[in-house]
């Protein structure tokens, strides 16, 4: 196993604090010798340290913060460590997020597996709980062609600004951020509390600035706070924004309505600018919000591979490798490099992947990548005479996938597998559907460029409002019972200048026919769409009545006998459904 060695406060994004963890680890003690007054305080507490109860008594789910993505090789490497030591399954997760989760650990492994990851310059600091959570970015940040300026040091000063803040630890609920890169808003920040998209304006950077968005129940595209803010602001009008609502009081009554988008849906965008500039008259805001010294700025130039190294290439023509080349790569500004997406199969990389992926990205990419929210990892600084062998080396650890960003690459949350708000089993539908798919051949472009993404409830960890076919879990009635059933949002969109929700279907389909109703639905758009008619499009003229005619012959299941009894049943489960929903610790 690859030796982790101490990183200096300059490697990390977020500042690791010792006798943070030492004070986790005792306090975790205490828990379990009975000394605190109440769970639900001990609850608070370790939610801050980004440790969460899963449905399953006594394990807990660890959410590691990546910031705007991004990883190096010794990080990766004591990913693996912790997966292997502290995980049952001896995997982890990437969420829509950009966090790495692992589950199934237990409290006070969860307590010492958390100084191996700070070893390596990994935080879990805020990953949970009424905080300003994880910071999101486009992998492409940096080595755009089409970006104003690399907002990478940007949002890590946000990160590093936020983090431990006085006004981001018990707010009325969570803060998503997230930072884009350049126009084509690859971090989709429209879907986020607060979000950035990089701009110059006279010859200073800024951003423009959206605040108010989100999915799960009432979900709202987020509106424009500002047009431009520039470098020097943007920390201080965040600040403003976030007293404004760790302010609102009102929002605490109902923790289900607390998130800030209720706040400016409300009273309105304009009347919220108010509140925030009002709230900048105040002493706080007088001092200089300069993030100079809060720049977080590498030389990834310096590290990266030689291009006139020796690298194996291709003896012959190799369609699976010219398939990846055209759905997996693109070309960086930077002349002679490029990027190498890795699909990863629902976000699950195991022990072995870990640490393959850590040695390659030292080989490869200069000793970084950058974790997506298409569940998805990127290596850049691949010189392109390097992209046959890294290719060849991901084939052999099964990573060597085509079709990211394309209708095959499925994503989707933990659903009932960890999560205690999991109505149904997102991961088994997600596998199923993958195996449609696969079993259908696609070549139409059209389809190909859709998206199908899934959770498993209506809260939206897998982003399910913004796919072409979103499926949200939920219990339905049959005459035997009940059974784990999916709402559905058609022609939803995350693309450049286009975020859009998906319309209703007003039709519960059963999870064991979804695959059938997935087939359906696309067959019925390549029979009726116009010439060139996208997805989102088509579902929008198409309608929701049509389409739950098309989808009515998959609602029922029948009585429940020997014959039907696996309809009543979830994928990847052996037993009769049984809608079993916990209480979440998001709003704790």
């Amino acid at each position: 196993m690859t030796q982790i060695h101490d990183k200096t406060s300059k490697d990390r994004v977020i500042p690791i604090l010792p006798e943070e963890l030492e004070e986790f680890e005792h306090e975790v003690k205490r828990f379990q010798a009975g000394e605190w007054n109440t769970e639900h305080e001990f609850m608070a507490f370790r939610l801050r340290q980004g440790v969460y109860g899963q449905r399953q008594p006594d394990v807990q789910m660890v959410r590691v913060k990546a910031p705007f993505g991004g990883l190096t090789a010794d990080q990766l490497d004591a990913l693996s460590i912790f997966a292997d030591r502290y995980t049952p399954l001896r995997k982890g997760h990437i969420t829509t997020r950009e966090n790495i989760q692992f589950h199934h650990v237990k409290l006070e492994d969860a307590a010492a597996g958390l100084h191996i990851l700070a070893k390596a310059g990994l935080s879990t600091r805020e990953a949970c709980g009424n905080t300003v959570r994880n910071v999101t970015g486009c992998p492409m940040a940096g080595v755009c062609g089409d970006e104003p300026f690399d907002v990478t040091p940007y949002a890590a000063a946000y990160a590093r600004y936020f983090v431990r803040h006085p006004f981001s630890q018990s707010m009325p609920r969570k803060i998503k951020s997230a930072f884009s890169g350049c126009e084509s808003d690859c971090a989709i920040t429209p879907i986020h509390d607060v979000g950035f998209v990089p701009k110059i304006k006279d010859g200073v950077k800024g951003f423009k600035m959206f605040m108010g968005g989100g999915t799960s129940i009432m979900p709202r595209l987020a509106p424009t706070l500002y047009e431009f803010v520039s470098e020097n602001e943007y920390l201080k009008v965040t600040e403003a924004a976030i007293r404004v609502f760790h302010k609102s009081n009102e929002l605490r009554r109902n923790r289900m309505k607390a998130r800030v988008k209720f706040l400016i849906d409300r009273i309105g965008i304009d009347d919220f600018r108010v509140l925030v500039e009002k709230e900048m008259e105040g002493d706080w805001a007088k001092k200089s919000f300069d993030p100079t010294n809060l720049l977080f700025i590498e030389d990834e130039l310096a590290d990266a591979p030689n291009q006139d190294a020796d690298f194996k290439q291709p003896k012959s023509l190799d369609p699976k490798f010219d398939q990846w080349c055209e759905s997996n790569v693109e070309t960086q500004k930077q002349t002679g490099y490029h990027t190498a997406t890795v699909k990863v199969k629902l976000g699950d990389l195991d022990v072995g992947q870990f640490q393959r992926l850590a040695d390659l990205s030292r080989r490869f990419a200069g000793g970084r990548c950058r974790i997506t929210h298409q569940q998805n990892l990127t290596f850049r600084w691949v010189p392109k005479n390097a992209l046959y062998e890294l290719w060849s080396e991901l084939e052999t650890i099964g990573l060597g996938n085509s079709g990211v960003h394309q209708i095959s690459d499925v994503v989707s949350c933990p659903g009932t597998d960890s999560c205690k708000l999991g109505i149904t089993s997102s991961m088994g539908l997600a596998r199923a559907l993958e195996s449609i798919i696969e079993e259908l051949n696609i070549d139409d472009p059209l389809v190909k460029k859709m998206h199908v993404k899934m959770s498993g409830c209506p809260n939206g960890c897998g982003q399910h409002h913004i796919a072409d076919i979103g499926f949200h879990g939920a219990a339905a009635k049959a005459p035997g019972g009940q059974v784990p059933a999916y709402e559905l949002f058609l022609g939803g969109s995350y693309a450049a200048n286009d975020a859009r929700f998906g319309i209703r279907v007003k039709a519960k389909i059963p999870a064991k026919n979804a695959p059938d109703a997935l087939k359906k639905i696309i067959q019925t758009y390549m029979s009726k769409r116009n010439d060139n008619e996208e997805f989102k499009d088509f579902a929008v003229r198409f309608g929701s009545e049509n389409f739950e005619e098309v989808l009515q012959e998959f609602k029922d299941v029948g009585e429940l006998n020997r014959d039907t009894l696996p309809k009543y049943m979830d994928w990847d489960k052996t037993i009769k459904y049984v809608l079993e929903r916990g209480e979440g610790e998001c709003m704790v």
